[in-house]
């Protein structure tokens, strides 16, 4: 190809581009540094993993044998880079009106004070949802084997961080640490959702958990489960509204399973079969399963044959 006189073409391109960048279009916001950046929120999530499981991830740029040193440089340098998105996201969701500087420096450090002050609450229902899945999952090896190689854990952890920075009402930031998770994992936990101690995800691709969601103690979810809202066609109109389920204590849900609707209340001691569609509430210590169903062959001579498949069969077997 002949490159000559090809400026000219550049040069009406880029115009092209840069005056549809100055339309009225609520994508042509061209101020990145006003906004909190997505990739410096990843790193906090990295950094909060090194206080959480202290033994297993460790910015290895720190050198400092002593641990209360080593933990010192640790909390100011996530408090540094927290504070700094969280100033930004005050004033980024426009829900909450304009702050004055001063004011968002000040409710910043708040916010961030708070949040490390639940750190060893968080802590323990991590211990919790770490234990709840070496004792559900017979094929753990070791406690070590979850921590580093477990999905479910990891999800849950960034969730039960970014719970807190929810409640205490931090706009954006905690959608971007459980969508980092989701991206990780591809596990989706909405961190408003509120869920209870002793959490096990086994497996966990495909799982959604909607905002509203209340989850009780000792519950067990596999892969592919969606605890979400019948329909989000209200759109804005819902928000702050109750969309998503209420599971109870002690509650298995098998693999494929949907929960629907933010009547929907699962009794406690429930175990929910694969596959199943609920959209209305189910007592406490009941067993939910989909009807045996029916497989179809088609024959060397071209006739279906029924055959209705019984539980132990093969893949069908729910509970």
């Amino acid at each position: 190809m002949n490159y000559t006189g090809i400026e000219p073409e550049i040069d009406e391109l880029v115009q092209l581009v840069v005056s549809d960048l100055r339309g009225k279009k609520n994508i042509d916001d061209s101020d990145f540094y006003g906004k909190p950046d997505k990739h410096e929120v990843h790193s906090v999530v990295d950094a909060l993993f090194g206080i959480v499981y202290p033994g297993y991830y460790k910015d290895r740029n720190v050198k400092i044998y002593n641990q209360s040193h080593s933990v010192a440089v640790t909390v100011e340098n996530i408090f540094y880079h927290l504070n700094k998105l969280v100033v930004k996201a005050l004033d980024f969701c426009r829900k909450r009106g304009t702050m004055s500087e001063g004011d968002r420096k000040h409710e910043g450090f708040r916010i961030c004070s708070e949040f490390f002050r639940k750190i060893p609450e968080v802590r323990r229902l991590i211990e919790s949802d770490l234990l709840a899945a070496y004792d559900g999952d017979p094929a753990a090896g070791c406690l070590e084997e979850v921590i580093l190689a477990y999905p479910g854990l990891v999800a849950i952890t960034v969730y039960r961080l970014a719970h807190e920075l929810y409640r205490l009402n931090v706009p954006v930031i905690p959608r971007l640490m459980t969508e980092y998770a989701h991206a990780k994992t591809g596990i989706d936990i909405h961190p408003g959702a509120r869920i209870g101690e002793g959490f096990f995800i086994d497996h966990g691709t495909g799982i959604v958990i909607g905002e509203t969601s209340v989850i009780g103690k000792n519950v067990k979810i596999y892969q592919g489960v969606t605890i979400g809202s019948l329909s989000t066609r209200g759109g804005q109109k819902l928000s702050g509204v109750k969309r998503h389920p209420t599971i109870g204590d002690n509650v298995t849900i098998y693999a494929g399973a949907s929960i629907l609707g933010g009547e929907t209340v699962v009794g406690d001691n429930t175990v929910i079969g694969g596959n199943t569609f609920i959209t209305s509430s189910v007592p406490a210590n009941t067993k939910v399963r989909i009807k045996n169903p029916e497989i179809e062959y088609l024959t060397a001579d071209h006739k279906w044959q029924v055959e209705e498949v019984k539980p132990g069969d093969a893949w069908f077997y729910i509970i």
